[in-house]
């Protein structure tokens, strides 16, 4: 038994959620997302709240129970509160500077790197080492972060890098001289 899937999605005031031809759609101040609804869960939208259940007693079924109800509560979530994400830039010379729908990033290569913001996302750079991802779909805000680290992961031997705000990265002694 998922005990994550037991508990229903509470609906809070100002969002909607339907049910239609496989898709729930919820909508709230931020905006409405959508999700593709599994043939293997019932899905059940009774007066503020959602009911996520296994449609039958197979594994897959109670494999997917739990990720389906955390995946109705990113929804709720994201109309409401939003998510976002913060990543730290160490390292002399590294900076990064949000401008308009691009974020230019000056790494440490010969070039400077140029992002495109994806739609539905919003990077600020409150300073030159640090830059905020938001928006309402978590999925979307996650990869766009996991992106731009990946230009520079933090290394271990100076720490210099692209690193996730209270990430703690391992760092090694080095050579002993």
């Amino acid at each position: 038994m998922s005990r994550i899937g037991k508990r229903p999605v509470a609906i809070p005031g100002g969002v909607t959620a339907t049910i239609d031809n496989g898709t729930l759609s919820v909508k709230g101040p931020k905006g409405t997302l959508t999700l593709g609804l599994s043939d293997l869960i019932d899905y059940k939208v009774e007066e503020g709240e959602i009911q996520v259940k296994p449609a039958n007693d197979s594994k897959q079924a109670r494999a997917f129970w739990g990720m389906q109800r955390t995946l109705v509560s990113n929804l709720v979530q994201g109309v409401t509160d939003g998510f976002t994400k913060v990543l730290v830039i160490k390292g002399v010379g590294y900076r990064a500077n949000a401008q308009g729908t691009n974020l230019k990033l000056q790494l440490g290569y010969s070039h400077d790197v140029d992002l495109p913001v994806p739609a539905g996302l919003e990077v600020k750079t409150p300073d030159q080492t640090t830059i905020e991802i938001s928006g309402i779909d978590k999925q979307a805000v996650g990869q766009f972060a996991a992106e731009i680290r990946r230009w520079r992961k933090p290394e271990p031997y100076k720490g210099k890098g692209i690193a996730y705000r209270g990430e703690f990265i391992f760092r090694k002694e080095g050579k002993k001289k």
